[in-house]
């Protein structure tokens, strides 16, 4: 706030310091005499101490359903707090109420004062006396305490301290009672898992015993039987590897001795020597006896011919030697041949042996598998069974208790100084308001002023968008094309200035879509909208779109006076199908910019708006310029502009600056929302910088960035 503003209400408070006053003693004394008037209202408080669990009677295995402990800030802070609700409730309250029969106390219930008897039971009936008494309790808990405040305000300082002692009384055994309700519930859903339960575990324990009974478990573990069946695959992977090894051996003694008789020329026995095993000591005599026999007939050819019969003699010796030697060697090859044998068919019955022990000990593996699922089943079963059996034992000795972790500490008593009405001190409150509401009835009549000056007002009160404002300049009132033509003539004015703002503001309003056709209109009279119309119209011309301006204010026209053209052809003529377009259109001093007039005065101006012929004129002058503007009536007097209003992109709304009502602004939006008109906001018009409330906010940058040499002409208002 300006400090202009703040002398404003400073005077404004000491123009009217009488009535401030008269405000304040007015509201005093009003208040003096309803306090002295009230009854007297009297307190009583009784406190109590709240732990946060009862005392420990149980052992400290044996836990209660609401015994939680809570040694955590907010957990206490939030347990305090449930326990004031508590306090508070309709249900201790209901408790009182029964026990006392406050719902046929009168005096209680304020009903003292009805003489008739039937009249009083009535209202005796109707009255909610829990209700009542729920809303005269208070809780005031003491600070860094487990101590609880309770009190209750009566009018009876006796019933008071009555009502505060049975409200401690019922809130404890409401605590209780809670409590036992909790435990009971909570009995019947332990006893209901617990048959549950135990017919699981009976189950499952069955299912194990079939199980075992089926699988032949019962006299030896899985465990054992898997044992024995690794070990007997570890023995079978040891034999089978040392048979693998001997038959890797034999295989290559035979294949070795089947390479020697293969390579051996036909009668030599020399190969003999090399095979293995040949050391045997019978194949070594065959051996000796064959080479004595072959030295002795190599000897018998020196002296003896072939045919001789001791030659013959020892060819046959030597034949009959050899045939021994070489039966010998063929045992041993045999012999060979047939560890081979003996040794693969071991090979094949210790594979089949494997495979089917393997074949076993995936069966037990999944016999185990099945058994400790079973087992597990079984388990938790149990261990639940046991769990929740130990919990409903648990929870039934609780029940039992009756301890309550409220205590009273202090009682209450009568207190015979009423707290209520404090007069004194609503005399000084009563004082004090009625200076700040003297102080608030002159600013409330500082603000009411019922017309929009600032952007504010045009925001805040009529929801519309500030498109821009434009400045009030003095010139002479009879010179109109002077004035109407200002933001032509004056390029770099600040009133052509605002105008160009204004058209940046309106383009801006719609970007991905500029509006072709615009109504320029105002609430009333002499607001300054043909103006506008004209000062909008050149701002465009001059960023060089092809502008038409439309008076179409059929009742007062006025833009061929403003640019000084002819008024014989125009709207009303090419409506009524008189006269052409071309004819009709008159171009003026402005570059861009053109004029359709309104043409001779028709009787029925909203009618001949309404016609399709005005509409196909309308959208045959939008193929022709780039933007039209319609100088329209005012929206209060005629019904021109809601008309026109449904035929067009949009509407602008023309106020007067200081001067256009708000009440008659709001009536012209609602007559545009009632065609349901699109609004693209208003501009303030004829500003007058010399007024306070709105110069430092509209022209500061008139003496900063304006024309030094700007002619101030007054801009006249239409």
């Amino acid at each position: 706030m300006t400090p202009l503003n703040v002398m404003r209400f400073v005077r404004a408070l000491w123009r009217r310091k009488w009535l401030v006053l008269g405000v304040a003693i007015l509201i005093t004394g009003g208040v003096s005499l309803q306090s002295l008037r009230q009854p007297k209202v009297y307190a009583a408080s009784t406190s109590l101490i709240i732990d946060v669990t009862a005392p420990r009677i149980l052992d400290g295995e044996v836990k209660e359903v609401m015994g939680e402990e809570r040694s955590n800030y907010w957990f206490n802070k939030e347990y305090y707090t449930t326990q004031n609700e508590i306090i508070t409730s309709r249900a201790v309250s209901m408790r009182v109420v029964d026990k006392l029969g406050l719902q046929h106390d009168p005096g209680f219930l304020g009903l003292s004062h009805l003489k008739d008897e039937k009249e009083r039971s009535q209202a005796m009936q109707g009255a909610d006396a829990a209700g009542l008494l729920q809303s005269r309790i208070r809780v005031q808990p003491v600070r860094d305490s487990r101590v609880v405040t309770v009190s209750v305000e009566d009018l009876d300082p006796q019933r008071a301290a009555l009502l505060a002692n049975e409200v401690a009384q019922a809130y404890m055994a409401e605590n209780l009672a809670l409590k036992l309700r909790t435990t009971e519930s909570a009995t019947v859903w332990l006893e209901e898992r617990r048959g549950e339960l135990e017919r699981s575990s009976k189950v499952s324990e069955l299912a194990l015993y079939d199980f075992k009974k089926e699988s032949d478990v019962l006299s030896t573990s899985l465990e054992d039987r898997m044992s024995i069946v690794s070990d007997r695959i570890n023995s079978y992977n040891l034999a089978l590897t040392e048979v693998r090894t001997r038959i890797a051996g034999l295989l290559g003694r035979v294949e070795s001795i089947r390479h020697l008789r293969k390579s051996a020329d036909s009668g030599d026995m020399t190969w003999a020597e090399a095979v293995p095993g040949a050391d045997d000591t019978a194949l070594q005599e065959f051996k000796r006896r064959f080479i004595e026999q072959r030295v002795a007939c190599v000897e018998l050819t020196e002296r003896y011919l072939p045919e001789h019969p001791k030659m013959l003699e020892c060819e046959r010796k030597l034949a009959v030697v050899k045939l021994d030697f070489e039966r010998s060697l063929n045992n041993v090859v045999r012999k060979a041949e047939a560890e081979l044998a003996e040794a693969q068919a071991k090979e094949k019955n210790l594979v089949r042996l494997l495979a089917t022990t393997k074949d076993e000990a995936f069966e037990v593996g999944k016999k185990e598998i099945e058994f400790d699922r079973l087992r597990r089943e079984a388990d938790n079963n149990r261990r639940l069974y046991e769990l929740v059996l130990k919990r409903l034992k648990d929870i039934e000795l609780s029940g039992l208790l009756r301890t309550s972790n409220v205590r009273v500490l202090d009682p209450a008593r009568p207190q015979f100084m009423p707290i209520k009405p404090n007069v004194r001190r609503s005399v000084m409150m009563a004082l004090a308001l009625g200076l700040l509401a003297g102080v608030g009835v002159v600013v409330l009549l500082e603000f009411l002023e019922r017309s929009i000056a600032s952007q504010t007002d045009v925001e805040q009160k009529l929801g519309l968008a500030f498109l821009g404002f434009v400045p009030h300049v003095e010139g002479k009132e009879d010179n109109l094309p002077e004035k109407d033509l200002y933001v032509h003539r004056q390029p770099k004015s600040s009133v052509a200035e605002c105008c160009r703002a204004i058209r940046t503001n309106l383009l801006f309003m719609s970007p991905d879509k500029p509006f072709k056709t615009l109504v320029v209109t105002s609430s009333g009279p002499q607001e300054g909208k043909s103006t506008s119309c004209i000062f909008l119209g050149v701002a465009m011309a001059q960023s060089g779109n092809r502008v038409l301006l439309m008076d179409t204010d059929m009742r007062r026209p006025r833009l061929h006076k403003a640019f000084g053209v002819p008024n014989d052809v125009g709207i009303s003529s090419l409506v009524v199908g008189e006269g052409s377009l071309d004819r009709a259109i008159k171009s003026t001093e402005v570059p861009n910019l053109f004029v359709l007039p309104c043409g001779p005065i028709p009787p029925n101006p909203a009618e001949l708006l309404h016609t399709q012929a005005f509409a196909e004129l309308l959208k045959t002058v939008g193929g022709k310029f780039d933007r039209i503007l319609l100088d329209s009536p005012p929206l209060n007097a005629v019904s021109d502009s809601a008309v026109l209003a449904t035929q067009v992109d949009g509407v602008m709304l023309v106020l007067r600056a200081g001067k256009t009502n708000q009440d008659a602004a709001r009536r012209a939006l609602r007559s545009l929302a009632d065609v349901q008109a699109q609004m693209y906001g208003a501009i303030l018009n004829d500003l007058d910088a010399t007024d306070g409330r709105y110069k430092e906010s509209y022209l500061y940058y008139r003496d900063e960035y304006g024309p030094r040499e700007e002619v101030k002409d007054r801009v006249a208002s239409s």
